[in-house]
Order: C-alpha cells, then sequence, then structure tokens
C-alpha cells in the first residue's frame, strides 16, 4: 500500500529534526570533550584564580660584596601592611590602629579603608617589631605579609657604580640593573580561597608558594680602597671648587676596578632625594619630566657615560706608537720654540710664550712638550696614526660591566688633515670616556695585552657555594714588550722628576702623565685637571686616575691633580701591602725612615693618634667609636715614615 502524500511528508520532517537534534548533540558532546579534557584545566585554573585571592611574597634579593665580603648592598626582613575591605568589621577601629601604629595620617588612612577594593596596601617596609605588634592585635581585616628592603650600610659610597632598585625591587642603575637577573630571585604568593565578594572561607585552605631568594655577587670592589678615594676626590673638589671629579683604581694587569669614585655623588638609600641644595629649594615647583633630568644627571657615572678630550695623557699613546712604530727612539732630539707651525697655523706649546729648547723625547715626555708630540704624530702620518686610535681601543666601548657606557668621539681618517693631526697627538679635537683612556694606558704598562676593565667577579649562592665565575681572558697583545718595558721606565721619570713630581712618595716607583685639557670653546677659561699613574712601575698592580673639571684659581694638572694623586696613592700602597723600597738618594733625604708599626688594638683612639705621631705617622680614622678595634697596616709590618696607619673604631 503507498503512503499518502501528508504522511511522507511528515516522516521526512521527523527525519529532518532528528538529524538536526543528532548533529546537535554531536557538537555538544565535542564542545564538552573540549572544555572538559583539552581545555579543561585552563578553565578550572581560571575559576580557581576568580576564587583565589593571591598576595604576593618578595624574595630575598641577592646581596652584593665587595672583594673581601663586605656587604655593599644587602637585603633584610621587612613587612607589608594591608586591609581586605571584605574582612572588616570596625572600619575606624582598623583606621585609627594603623594610624596610630605606622605614625601615618588617620584622614589619609581612613581614606584608603574605605576603597571599594578587594585588598588595599596601607604601607611597605614595615619594621619586624611593628608588625609583630599588629599580628598580636589580631584585628580583623588587618593583614600583615612578608616583605624585604634593600639597604646600602655605606649610603653614598660608590653609588653610581653599585645602583638602587626601585618599588618593584628591580635594579634601576648600576650593578644592580647589569646583574639584576641573578640578583631579583623568583616571587612567591600566599594563596588563599574566597566567595564571589572576596570574602574568605572560615575553613578555607591557605597555600604557600615559597619564593625562591637571588644569589649574590660579589664585586671586585675594595670598600676601603673605595672610601679612600671618595674622601680624597670629595676633599679636593670642595677645596677647587670644581663642578665634579672622579677617580678610578684599577689592576692594569687584570682590569679589575678597585675603586671608582663620582663627586658628586648621591645617598642610595634615598635615590630621589636631589643633591643640589639650590635645586632642593624649587624641587616641588618643577615638572616632572625636569626632575627626571636632573635626577638622571645625579645618577650618571660620567666615569664611562661621558667623554672628554684628554689632553696631555694621550701622549702615553701618541709616545708608545711612535716607539713601536720606530719613527722615534730615546735619543731622537727636537726643538721647541713655544709653538710649531702646521698647515700655516701656529699652535703653541703649553709652556709660550716660553720654550723649553732643545730636548730629546724622554725630556719631552717629562716636560710633556706639544711640538714634540706635533712632530711625532707628523713623523706617523694620519693614517697610521688613526689606525693606533682602533688598536689601543677608542674606536670602541671597554667592555665594563655596567650600564650606558659611551664610546669615543673622533674625527674618520680622511677628515684629518695636518692640523687635526698635531692638535689629536696632545690629546685635543676627540673624545674618549676616563676608562677607555685607563684601558689603553694599562696595555701600554703590562706589556702591552688589552684587557676588559669589569666590577663583577663572580655569583655565589647564601652558602657561599660558587654558581658562576665572570673570567675575562686576556686580550690581543698590542705593543711589544720592550715598548711596554721603556714606557714604563719613561712614565716613572715623569714622576721623579717631571711634570707630575707633586705625587712622588719616597720609596715608592709610580710612574704616570698629567693632563690639562681645555673645554669648548676654547677660551673659555673652564678646563679639566688630569692625572694618570701607576705602581709599583716596574711590575704594576695599580693603576689610578684622577679628574678635577673645572678647578677654580690654578688648573694645570699636574699643579693640581698631582698632590690629590698623592694623598691617594699614600692611602692605598700600604693598605694593599705594597711595601716601599728606598734607595741611597732618598735615605738620605730628611724625614724619610722606616718603622714597625705598634700594636693599637683596644687602645683609646687620643692616644693611638698621639703614639703615631711620635712615630712620624699619621692616622686614618673609619669610625665614630673611641676605641681602635683593628687597623691596618698590622702590628710590627714595617713601613716609611709619612705613612697612614687605618684606625678601624667603635664605642
Amino acid at each position: 500500500m503507498r503512503e499518502s502524500r501528508p504522511t511522507m511528508v511528515m516522516r521526512k520532517k521527523i527525519l529532518l529534526v532528528t538529524g538536526v537534534l543528532a548533529a546537535m548533540l554531536l557538537i555538544l558532546g565535542s564542545r564538552i570533550l573540549y572544555i572538559q579534557v583539552i581545555h579543561g584545566e585552563i578553565l578550572q585554573d581560571r575559576a580557581y584564580e576568580q576564587h583565589t585571592r593571591d598576595r604576593l611574597i618578595r624574595p630575598d634579593r641577592g646581596n652584593i660584596y665587595d672583594r673581601n665580603g663586605v656587604g655593599l648592598a644587602v637585603t633584610r626582613t621587612v613587612a607589608t601592611v594591608s586591609v581586605i575591605r571584605s574582612q572588616v568589621e570596625d572600619a575606624e577601629l582598623v583606621a585609627q590602629t594603623l594610624s596610630d601604629a605606622l605614625d601615618m595620617d588617620l584622614e589619609l588612612v581612613q581614606e584608603k579603608v574605605g576603597r571599594r577594593v578587594a585588598l588595599e596596601r596601607i604601607k611597605s617596609h614595615v619594621c619586624p617589631e611593628i608588625a609583630t605588634e599588629l599580628r598580636r592585635l589580631n584585628i580583623p581585616g588587618i593583614i600583615i605579609d612578608e616583605d624585604v628592603e634593600r639597604v646600602y650600610p655605606f649610603g653614598d659610597l660608590a653609588a653610581q657604580v653599585i645602583g638602587f632598585v626601585g618599588i618593584d625591587n628591580q635594579g634601576i642603575i648600576g650593578l644592580e640593573a647589569k646583574y639584576d637577573s641573578h640578583l631579583a630571585g623568583q616571587i612567591g604568593k600566599i594563596l588563599t580561597e574566597t566567595d564571589a565578594r572576596g570574602r574568605e572561607f572560615i575553613d578555607s585552605e591557605t597555600i604557600r608558594i615559597a619564593p625562591v631568594d637571588g644569589n649574590n655577587l660579589v664585586t671586585t670592589l675594595d670598600s676601603v680602597v673605595q672610601q679612600f678615594a671618595q674622601q680624597t676626590i670629595e676633599k679636593a673638589v670642595e677645596a677647587k671648587q670644581a663642578i665634579r671629579g672622579a677617580i678610578i683604581v684599577m689592576n692594569p694587569q687584570t682590569g679589575e676596578i678597585l675603586a671608582m669614585a663620582n663627586v658628586p655623588s648621591f645617598d642610595l638609600n634615598e635615590p630621589f632625594t636631589i643633591n643640589n641644595a639650590d635645586l632642593a629649594q624649587i624641587w616641588e615647583q618643577l615638572p616632572n619630566e625636569e626632575r627626571m633630568n636632573h635626577l638622571n644627571q645625579m645618577w650618571r657615572n660620567f666615569t664611562i657615560n661621558d667623554t672628554f678630550e684628554p689632553g696631555s695623557t694621550f701622549k702615553i699613546v701618541t709616545s708608545a706608537a711612535g716607539l713601536e712604530e720606530g719613527v722615534i727612539d730615546v735619543d731622537t732630539m727636537f726643538v721647541c720654540t713655544g709653538s710649531r707651525t702646521v698647515g700655516g697655523r701656529q699652535i703653541g706649546c703649553w709652556r709660550r710664550p716660553r720654550s723649553h729648547g732643545s730636548l730629546n723625547f724622554i725630556e719631552g715626555v717629562q716636560h710633556s712638550c706639544n711640538p714634540v708630540f706635533m712632530e711625532i704624530g707628523e713623523r706617523l702620518g694620519a693614517e697610521t696614526f688613526h689606525e693606533y686610535m682602533g688598536i689601543f681601543g677608542f674606536t670602541q666601548r671597554t667592555g665594563v660591566d655596567l650600564p650606558g657606557e659611551a664610546v669615543g668621539i673622533m674625527f674618520p681618517v680622511d677628515k684629518i688633515g695636518p692640523v687635526e693631526l698635531a692638535v689629536m697627538s696632545f690629546g685635543q679635537s676627540f673624545q674618549i670616556t676616563p676608562l677607555q683612556l685607563m684601558r689603553a694606558s694599562a696595555a701600554t704598562v703590562n706589556g702591552g695585552y688589552m684587557i676588559t676593565p669589569h666590577v663583577g667577579m663572580k655569583i655565589i649562592d647564601n652558602d657561599g657555594n660558587l654558581v658562576e665565575s665572570f673570567i675575562r681572558e686576556q686580550g690581543n697583545r698590542i705593543i711589544s714588550p720592550d715598548t711596554s718595558i721603556l714606557m714604563k721606565e719613561i712614565l716613572e721619570s715623569v714622576v721623579y722628576v717631571g711634570t707630575g713630581h707633586r705625587s712622588y712618595i719616597p720609596g715608592y716607583r709610580i710612574g704616570g702623565k698629567t693632563a690639562t685639557s681645555q673645554k669648548l670653546p676654547r677660551g673659555s677659561g673652564r678646563y679639566i685637571a688630569s692625572f694618570l699613574t701607576f705602581a709599583p712601575a716596574e711590575n704594576p698592580e695599580i693603576m689610578a686616575f684622577v679628574l678635577i673639571d673645572e678647578p677654580k684659581g690654578a688648573y694645570y694638572g699636574g699643579q693640581v691633580a698631582g698632590p690629590v694623586m698623592k694623598e691617594l696613592l699614600a692611602s692605598i700602597l700600604p693598605y694593599l701591602q705594597i711595601a716601599p723600597v728606598f734607595n741611597e738618594e732618598e735615605l738620605e733625604m730628611d724625614g724619610v725612615g722606616q718603622v714597625a708599626v705598634p700594636s693599637l688594638a683596644n687602645q683609646n683612639l687620643t692616644v693611638a693618634k698621639q703614639v703615631l705621631g711620635k712615630l712620624g705617622l699619621e692616622a686614618e680614622v673609619f669610625g665614630s667609636g673611641r676605641m681602635v678595634i683593628n687597623q691596618f697596616p698590622l702590628p710590627s709590618e714595617i713601613v716609611n715614615q709619612g705613612s697612614r696607619v687605618i684606625l678601624y673604631t667603635a664605642e
């Protein structure tokens, strides 16, 4: 029997509906399968996040140590006080309690407590004692979390080198920024289950994910040498009413930086407090952009971030290049008439209108005679001279492990005409950083090898285990050993009888070169006085550089920077156990002699100073106490009269 047409239509509809339902069920089943199996874990995590509150636990940031284990940047445990609004039962009690305990304005605390947020931070960096007292009160709504605070025990010591951290404990400048990945650690969490309104369940489980503390950085810095350097340059800048000054102390054999002092400095514990008294008076009126510009200048490490015309210290490089190329030797004779005409332009000697007359190469270096170096530059020629600028590293960064290093600024070789070559030969018309100058000079006296200046030595964990060592390979040899030996002897004579004689210390063989750089524009009357030295001259262990920017009054490098360098070396050479060795001539000098240092431990400071004074020794005091607890040099060590004995004091 044939079906009627209405029946056939009905069956087709049923089949269609069944097919659609089956397809929908298949799609729904696939979606459920996707949600539960494939995407389920992710959605479960999201749901958990919506019903949990997490409070961050900061890890202990790794410490920064000097080479002797002295803490330069350390982390101490503090607390963060917060309010969970949904748990507050008495808002006035909470506000009044926190205002009193945290020494905060009551209206400000009331405003924070009343905010419609799940968790409001009231104050960070709360001392443990206050945090413990607040916990003891057990007032609903007040939450105390673990926190950490970065502390710099020496305040402004090596501020531009060490750097500081921001509110998130992340490094901002200096070593704190450079080694942030090693120091930072990993943040932990406290997880608490809550309802949709952010209220904790009564029997909810609190999950604590512990933070991972950062590792520690051991540096090449020596905190005592750094203190000597900083105190010395601070006194010099103040005495000469200069705009700024710097000292770098480095091992020329390895590139290890023992001290890097910039003045003015700033307190690392208050890095956003401006160090300029005049600016401080109008600080609140300045727009934010201008404030940041001033702060960035204050934080600037100009020994690596800024360039300058090196002046006569660059004659070290011109001398080494001339000897290496064989265009001069120690017996080469020159004539100084007070100036030299080059390319139709008369270029004067610093001694003009007087002259140095006839002199050999060694005397030319000793007296820093500009015409001598102009002739050496002419003999080298523009291409060779420019090539040596690259060989000595002035066309590239030193590679120091500090942020923001600048690179030298100089003429391309095709722009170096006779006049440019003449003035470049004695350190003008190009700019380099102080650290570039030190690296080039180190190669000149260490046997000819390029080194990489650096501050980071190694990374250790909290148990003192080595995590990573930063190895700096010795660079290429750029001059011969014979040239290096000869340059050490010549530069030693500069200090013994030449322009650097004001840094001479009996018993110590010191080499060096002074400089007086005229700042642009020429004729402005603004100068930079500088001095670079190394000791002992025969096998240098220490290289030091002093820069004084725009000294008032006398401005010649030897006259201004020489006494500063002498004061520095008189402090650090005995401390570094570089012993004096007197020649016969020095032993016959008035006031020169050797003496054994007595034990001063547990002595009253006044008495200790009197004992040293009777022996012809000076005292350098660290600490504000009245009793001597330690000293250097150690008792019974032999030093020369006039040496300084470092006394560490306490109450």
